[in-house]
C-alpha cells in the first residue's frame, strides 16, 4: 500500500532543483542517445561536454567527459516514458530484462541501466521519473524533500519511498529503492540544486550533508554529497 508522508514539510527550502548532469566516456555518443530518448537539442562544448536542453532551463541535461567506464550498477538512473521498448533498443539500448517487471530494464550505449516504461499515450516530456537505490529509501525521501520540496509517498508494502511533486522538476518523482548494499563509487547520474539564499550549503552540512568539494579556481558551485553520499552540486543564489 502506498501512502502520503504525514510528517509536515517546511514552507520554505534551502534549494532547488536545477538540472541533471551524467558522466560518459564518449558524451557525444551517450549525449545523441539520450537526446533521442528525451527529445532534447544536443550541442557540444568545446571542453568536451555535451549539453542537452529542453523547453526550460531545469530540462538541461549536462554530459561530462570521464576516463572510467561503467564497473558497477548505478545508484541512479533514468526512468522514460516511451511508446514501445524496441523503440528505444533501436537508439542503441541493450536488453537486460524485459520480462520481471511492469517495465523494461536497458543499458544505455555505455552500459548504464535505465527502465522504459510502455505508453499507449507517451507524454511530451519523456523523463518519467529519477530512481535511486538506497539503503533507507523513507529518510532518503523525507531528507530530499525537506531541501527541494515535494510530497513524500511511501510503500511500507515493498519498501520503496518517493519525494513527489518537487517544485520546478521536469520529471514525476525521485523514487528511492531498497537495497542492503551502501554506495561503494561515486554515481555517474547526479542531479545539481540552486541555493535558494546564503547559508545554503551551511545547511545543508547541518542537516547531514557533506561538503565534498568547496568552489576554487576550476569550479563555482560547491560539490556536495547527501547523508547516503549521492554527490550533487550547489550553486550559489
Amino acid at each position: 500500500m502506498t501512502s502520503s508522508d504525514g510528517d509536515a514539510r517546511p514552507t520554505t527550502y534551502p534549494a532547488t532543483f536545477k538540472d541533471l548532469c551524467i558522466d560518459a566516456v564518449d558524451p557525444v555518443l551517450l549525449g545523441s542517445f539520450w537526446a533521442e530518448v528525451l527529445h532534447r537539442q544536443p550541442s557540444r562544448r568545446d571542453d568536451g561536454i555535451v549539453v542537452l536542453t529542453g523547453p526550460t532551463p531545469r530540462h538541461t541535461l549536462w554530459l561530462a567527459p570521464v576516463p572510467e567506464p561503467v564497473t558497477v550498477k548505478q545508484r541512479v538512473h533514468l526512468d522514460v516514458h516511451a511508446r514501445h521498448v524496441e523503440d528505444v533498443l533501436a537508439l542503441g539500448a541493450t536488453p537486460v530484462d524485459l520480462e520481471s517487471f511492469p517495465w523494461q530494464v536497458l543499458r544505455d550505449p555505455e552500459g548504464g541501466e535505465l527502465c522504459v516504461f510502455e505508453r499507449e499515450a507517451v507524454p511530451a516530456e519523456r523523463l518519467y521519473e529519477l530512481g535511486v537505490d538506497s539503503v533507507d529509501p523513507v529518510r532518503q525521501a523525507r531528507w530530499w524533500a525537506d531541501v527541494l520540496g515535494g510530497r513524500v509517498e511511501v510503500d511500507a508494502e515493498h519498501g520503496w519511498a518517493a519525494v513527489e511533486d518537487v517544485p520546478g522538476a521536469p520529471f514525476e518523482s525521485v523514487v528511492f529503492a531498497p537495497v542492503p548494499e551502501p554506495k561503494t563509487v561515486k554515481n555517474r547520474v547526479h542531479w545539481d540544486v540552486d541555493a535558494t539564499g546564503p547559508g545554503t550549503v551551511e545547511e545543508l552540512v547541518r542537516r547531514g550533508a557533506r561538503i565534498l568539494r568547496e568552489p576554487d579556481e576550476e569550479v563555482a558551485w560547491t560539490v556536495m554529497a547527501d547523508p547516503e553520499g549521492n554527490e550533487f552540486c550547489v550553486f550559489a543564489s
